[in-house]
């Protein structure tokens, strides 16, 4: 099973470098997903992935979902 925490820590890890900031919030991560910041309260307290945010998050940035998603290599796409 895929785990909510690990997801969004790899999602916070590109932000980081992104922003050049060490600590990213849960707003910051809701803002970049394009999620209500109250709405990902209730994702993240339910441990519920939002898939379809992340895909459009992966594609603008050009990162592989499957690295978000798994840690599988490649991290970013050609």
């Amino acid at each position: 099973m895929i785990d909510f925490n690990e997801v969004m820590q790899r999602i916070r890890s590109i932000l980081s470098q992104k922003k050049k900031k060490e600590k990213i919030l849960d707003k910051d991560v809701a803002l970049a997903l394009d999620i209500n910041p109250q709405n990902y309260a209730v994702i993240k307290r339910r441990q519920r992935i939002p898939y379809e945010a992340i895909a459009h998050f992966s594609k603008k940035n050009k990162l592989n979902m499957t690295w978000i998603l798994f840690a599988q290599k490649p991290k970013y796409l050609t």
